[in-house]
């Protein structure tokens, strides 16, 4: 999953490098238009990527049925992923995580993903890189973790994981639980609940799980208003 990218070539790029490993499923997200001629120069053989590519308004729109959304980012800072997954530790990850959407999101070509769109992932992969030049382009990038997935991933085992949708509203019903017994002293609301969805993405979990974890927080919450009353 491309968020902006900014000439056709790059994705060009992408799409061979994505192709060459076996991975044909390409979404962009954003409105822009992108000379074709430019796209099949560098794609190649792999242009039937691009053309049967998926178009998202919004990294939102894009990861509604994803089971798992993985950010790429090289940066770090406060409000981004307490901590990072090599690409290794990600195609390890994916074994335990089963059927379904499994979106690898990459940034935009001159500053990455915002801390915004970072949120959104469940967790973040970091390609290791000299610290005296540490940019990789988005196509090598793209290459690297697909080469990693083609490399250590065999047939994948598992049940099938919630959808990033559920995640979402067991997320907010853990957040709303946490409010109604008074937990938040400021506004760490928001907080709280992306700790707690990175935590439960990673996590892997079934339906039956999801529905165990609510019924839990919603009691939490109901015996302390009882008790409060």
């Amino acid at each position: 999953m491309l968020v902006e990218p900014q000439d056709g070539a790059n994705i060009g790029s992408v799409c061979r490098a994505m192709k060459t490993m076996g991975i044909e499923h390409l979404a962009i997200v954003g409105d822009r238009d992108y000379d074709e001629s430019r796209v099949k120069m560098l794609a190649i053989h792999a242009f039937d990527v691009y053309e049967h590519h998926s178009r998202y308004d919004s990294l939102e729109q894009a990861l509604t049925e994803s089971v798992l959304a993985v950010g790429t980012s090289r940066r770090r800072g406060k409000n981004r992923k307490y901590f990072s997954l090599s690409p290794e530790q990600f195609a390890k990850h994916l074994e335990t995580v089963g059927p379904g959407i499994v979106s690898i999101v990459f940034g935009r070509e001159a500053d990455g993903l915002t801390d915004a769109e970072l949120a959104r992932c469940h967790v973040s992969i970091r390609i290791p890189t000299s610290d005296a030049f540490p940019s990789l382009n988005l196509a090598q990038a793209v290459q690297i973790i697909t080469y990693t997935l083609f490399r250590e991933l065999g047939e994948m085992t598992g049940f099938e994981p919630i959808t990033n949708e559920r995640l979402e509203h067991l997320t907010d019903t853990i957040g709303s639980s946490y409010e109604l017994i008074g937990f938040y002293k400021q506004n760490e609301r928001e907080e709280v609940e992306r700790f707690y969805r990175d935590i439960l993405a990673r996590a892997a979990l079934s339906e039956r799980e999801a529905q165990r974890l609510e019924k839990m927080f919603i009691k939490m919450a109901r015996l302390k208003v009882h008790k409060g009353s």
